[in-house]
């Protein structure tokens, strides 16, 4: 079946280039001006992948993109939108975004991009490790993200449980920075390398007893990092 995306733009010019290259490219594109008529369409299912401005008209980008979140629906979101400002990038990404472009694009870039997060839902899908994960003392259940032992009860997220599924994948091998923001963001123009590393920071904090001489979350001098159980 083809894969259907969602295309919110209230540009009509735009969306009707976007439309055209998406069905080019063999994929169905469903073309909404705002939020509130997209919604109509997600809420009736079938989608798989979702184009968002964020400057909307009516309700913004972000909040229909905290909506789409709130409801479990973990179908990839690119923001496609005129502002170009790093904490603004940010901002969409800690909203649920999965990617983050600006206006003007490379169309060929945009396409990149998607395709690379539909590699990312493949990856997803399938099951090459078992879902209960132990590192250290902590219990992690990648399905639901959810962490138990002696620090407590609490869950990660999205992306945090994803990076230790890669790096458990591969068990005790080195994972490059470029392998982990090509598998967990689907493509590595945004964010850096700097994200992950600052992704491990976080985890190390959660999983190592001493967060400073880590045991388990090891880095790879001049490569990345491997997971040692």
């Amino acid at each position: 079946m083809k894969k259907r995306i969602l295309v919110v733009e209230d540009d009509a010019s735009l969306a009707e280039g976007l439309k055209i290259n998406l069905e080019l490219e063999g994929w169905e594109a469903v073309v909404r001006p705002s939020a509130e008529t997209a919604e109509v369409v997600w809420r009736g299912g079938g989608i798989d992948f979702i184009v968002l401005d964020i400057g909307l008209p009516g309700e913004d980008g972000l909040s229909f993109c905290r909506k789409i979140r709130g409801a479990g629906d973990r179908s990839p979101v690119l923001f496609l939108t005129a502002r170009d400002r790093d904490q603004d990038r940010i901002r969409g990404l800690d909203e649920g975004g999965d990617d983050y472009m600006t206006k003007p694009f490379h169309l060929g870039e945009l396409l990149a991009r998607i395709k690379g997060l539909f590699r990312r839902e493949e990856w997803l899908r399938e099951r090459t490790i078992p879902t209960s994960l132990r590192i250290g003392e902590q219990v992690v259940n990648l399905t639901t993200h959810e962490v138990s032992g002696p620090r407590g009860a609490f869950v990660l997220r999205e992306k945090e449980a994803m990076i230790l599924r890669l790096l458990a994948e591969r068990q005790g091998e080195p994972v490059d920075r470029h392998t982990i923001l090509n598998r967990i963001w689907g493509f590595d123009a945004f964010p850096t390398t700097r994200t992950v590393d600052n992704f491990i920071v976080s985890l190390r904090k959660m999983f190592e007893a001493d967060p400073a001489n880590p045991q388990h979350l090891l880095t790879v001098r001049g490569t990345g990092y491997r997971l040692v159980l």
